[in-house]
C-alpha cells in the first residue's frame, strides 16, 4: 500500500483551519462539535485530539494538520491514498473551561533554536480543569448501540467515525502534566510490527535534544512497558479490574470504551496509539519511578501548587523544570503519526 508521509514543517507554518467542519453533533453545553471527512484512499485513518480537555497540543496540532490538508488539490497522494476522518476537538466545553491557563503562554526556544511559546506553570496551576472518570471522553465512548447514557460528545464523534469503518490507523492525541519527556503508547498487538517505528522515534526525541519518558507500570490499568519510552494503551477493561481490585465498584462502572478499544470494534486490525507529550518538563529525583503516585512528585506538587506566581517560578528554576515548546510537542506528535502510518502501510 502507498502512502504519503506528512511534510511536518509545512503542517506547522500553517493556522487554525479555513473552513468549517461538518457539525457532528452539539457538547453539553451546546456547542458545535465539528469533524473532518477528507480524501478517498483505501487507507483509513481516523485522528482525535481533546479528550482530556487540560491537554491542548493535540487539538492545536490537528487544527493545522486539517488546514494543511484542505489546501491540497483533489489530485494530492494525501487525498488518493487516504481517507481521513478527524475530529481535532472532541470537548468543545473542556477546553472553554480550560482556555484561562492554555490561552497564556510565555516564550520559550524549540529545539532548533526558533522562538516558540510554552505554557505557564503558575497559570496551569490556577486554573487547569480536569474531568473526573465517568466524564473523563476517552473512556466515554458507547458500549452498545442503546446507550444513551453515553455523553453526547461521544456519541457524537462515534457516528462520524462508524461511517468510516473499518480503519486501519486510529489516534488519539493526548498530553501530560508533566514528564521528563515524550512518551508513546501503542497497540499491544502491534508490538512485533512496530520496531522500526519504536527505534526510529526513539532517535528522533534524543535529536531533538529531549529524553523519552520511561516508566514501568508493571501493567496496572493496562499500561505495559514494552521497551524505552514505549508503553502498551491502556484499556477500560484493566481500568475496571484496578478500581475493582481496591472495592470501589462505582468507580469502576463509570469507565466506558476508550477511542482505541472503540474504533478496533469496527473490524479489521487497526494500529491504534496515544501520545503522551509533558507540558512541562520535570527531571525525575534521585529514587523517584516516574508514577503519578511517587513521594517525590507529590512533594513537588505541594511545593507549588496554590503558591503565588513568583514562588512557583522560583521552584521551577530550583528543580530544573520548564514548559516543553509547544511547536516541539507537535512536531514529535506528527512524527508519530508518520511512522505509524509507514507501519501500516507495509503490513
Amino acid at each position: 500500500m502507498n502512502c504519503p508521509l506528512l511534510p511536518i514543517e509545512e503542517v506547522l507554518a500553517t493556522s487554525a483551519p479555513l473552513t468549517s467542519g461538518e457539525v457532528l453533533g452539539r457538547s453539553r453545553l451546546g456547542k458545535r462539535i465539528e469533524g473532518y471527512r477528507l480524501g478517498r484512499g483505501p487507507l483509513h485513518v481516523s485522528l482525535i485530539g481533546g479528550c482530556h480537555a487540560d491537554e491542548p497540543v493535540g487539538p492545536a496540532m490537528l487544527r493545522r494538520l486539517v488546514t494543511f490538508l484542505v489546501e491540497r488539490p483533489v489530485s494530492d497522494p494525501f487525498f488518493t491514498e487516504i481517507t481521513w476522518y478527524i475530529v481535532p476537538h472532541v470537548n468543545p466545553d473542556g477546553e472553554a473551561r480550560n482556555a484561562a491557563w492554555s490561552e497564556a503562554t510565555v516564550p520559550a526556544v524549540d529545539h532548533l533554536g526558533r522562538k516558540d511559546r510554552a505554557y505557564d506553570l503558575a497559570q496551569y496551576l490556577a486554573h487547569v480543569v480536569r474531568e473526573l472518570p465517568g466524564d473523563d471522553m476517552e473512556f466515554g465512548f458507547p458500549r452498545d448501540l442503546d446507550d444513551t447514557a453515553a455523553r453526547p460528545e461521544n456519541r457524537a464523534v462515534d457516528r462520524f467515525l462508524f461511517r468510516g469503518r473499518p480503519f486501519h490507523l486510529h489516534a488519539s492525541f493526548h498530553g501530560m502534566g508533566f514528564a521528563t519527556g515524550p512518551w508513546f503508547l501503542i497497540e499491544a498487538g502491534w508490538i512485533d510490527r512496530t520496531a522500526g517505528l519504536r527505534e526510529a522515534l526513539r532517535r528522533r526525541v534524543r535529536e531533538m535534544g529531549y529524553e523519552l519518558f520511561d516508566v514501568d507500570r508493571g501493567g496496572e490499568k493496562g499500561f505495559h512497558r514494552i521497551d524505552e519510552g514505549f508503553t502498551t494503551r491502556p484499556d477500560s477493561r484493566s481500568m475496571v479490574r484496578w478500581f475493582e481490585e481496591r472495592n470501589d465498584p462505582k468507580s469502576a462502572a463509570k469507565f466506558r470504551p476508550s477511542s482505541m478499544e472503540h474504533v478496533r470494534s469496527f473490524g479489521g486490525d487497526p494500529f491504534t496509539f496515544v501520545s503522551e507529550m509533558p507540558l512541562f518538563l520535570r527531571p525525575l529525583e534521585a529514587g523517584e519511578t516516574g508514577r503519578p503516585d511517587d513521594p517525590h512528585f507529590r512533594a513537588f506538587l505541594d511545593r507549588v501548587t496554590g503558591k503565588p506566581a513568583k514562588e512557583v517560578r522560583k521552584e521551577m528554576k530550583r528543580s530544573g523544570v520548564r514548559g516543553m515548546p509547544i511547536r516541539d510537542q507537535m512536531r514529535l506528535q506528527l512524527e508519530f503519526l508518520n511512522e505509524g502510518l509507514k507501519a501500516v502501510a507495509r503490513t
